[in-house]
């Protein structure tokens, strides 16, 4: 059995979910300047970042300065990952996570994420493989299994903690479920009874009421929210200051609120360059916008404005009415 290297000390027992698209490093920062456990990384193809493809890099841009952050990796052949994990911990991560729960038909039809649970022998050779590479921890985040007949999130944490692994990540659904009906926050039971390392339920956790649920359900060690922090990046703050009996601070409001939103536009803009950034800066605007008592034109006009400087003009107005409906956390 390897010895597993010590974690970092969070704070907080709720994490930030690797979202493809969405928890790039300008939104990882913006969610750890509230308060996070650790933030991790949108997932990253290691054979694609070692051989430097255009873009696929600049997902695992890090933020030297975050301490808890992971970055996901995804592949299929020892050897890449190995390289790419050796990359990342050279470049200041904080921990290295393996994806092995992604269901998309792009990653499994090439033997990656959640395909890697229907041959437990081959997913360990790849968590050997960088376990092996770097000094620094390295976690996993699965699913329950291939499907219902397969249902070996068990057995795999078994021996991924054998392995190294110091904390596994559960969503609590099959690859075949997709994200279809409901988390069974129930059957993360089994992975938890099964090993000591700490384990993290994920799946539908989106508030303090479905963070409490999964965890009485599961007996997890914390809770990974995902499209929960969309538009509310606070959330992993005000979730775990519920879970800890601590009072909940009051969100970003008026002109808080509308600077915190023009803010992380700017960052998106410098990270990506003015036109790749307008582009993915719609969805968190839209986000943003959904919590607001926007008039509809006036969204509309923020949404496809294609200037950046008009953008900022009208997101003071966009964003002047907080509609705090369902926001609580």
């Amino acid at each position: 059995m390897h010895s597993v290297i010590p974690l970092p000390d969070p704070d907080s027992p709720v994490a930030l979910a690797p979202l493809a698209g969405i928890t790039d490093l300008p939104f990882r920062q913006l969610v750890a300047s509230f308060g996070a456990g650790w933030v991790v990384s949108e997932m990253i193809a290691s054979q694609e970042m070692v051989q430097a493809k255009p873009g696929v890099r600049e997902k695992a841009e890090l933020g030297l300065s975050q301490a808890s952050t992971a970055v996901q990796l995804a592949g299929r052949e020892a050897h890449w990952m190995a390289e790419a994990a050796r990359h990342v911990a050279a470049n200041g991560a904080a921990m290295i996570d393996i994806n092995m729960g992604c269901p998309a038909k792009k990653v499994t039809s090439g033997y990656s994420g959640s395909a890697l649970l229907r041959d437990l022998d081959h997913a360990l050779t790849l968590i050997d493989a960088v376990v092996g590479a770097v000094d620094i921890p390295v976690t996993l985040k699965t699913r329950l299994g291939w499907d219902d007949r397969l249902l070996n999130a068990a057995e795999l944490a078994i021996r991924a903690e054998n392995a190294g692994i110091a904390r596994i990540v559960i969503h609590g659904r099959t690859r075949c479920q997709f994200y279809k009906g409901h988390a069974n926050w129930n059957a993360i039971a089994q992975v938890k009874n099964a090993v000591s390392i700490p384990v993290i339920a994920n799946g539908d956790i989106i508030d303090a009421v479905t963070a409490k649920t999964a965890l009485n359900a599961s007996g997890a060690d914390g809770v990974m929210i995902g499209r929960g922090a969309q538009g509310r990046p606070w959330i992993l703050r005000d979730v775990a200051a519920q879970l800890s009996g601590h009072v909940v601070p009051a969100p970003p409001q008026g002109n808080t609120f509308i600077r915190m939103v023009s803010d992380h536009y700017d960052a998106m803009l410098s990270f990506y360059g003015s036109q790749m950034g307008s582009k993915v800066a719609r969805k968190h605007l839209g986000w943003y916008m959904d919590q607001c008592d926007s008039e509809p034109n006036l969204r509309r006009a923020v949404l496809t404005e294609r200037d950046p400087e008009q953008v900022f003009k009208l997101l003071p107005d966009a964003l002047a009415t907080r509609n705090f409906a369902g926001q609580a956390a």
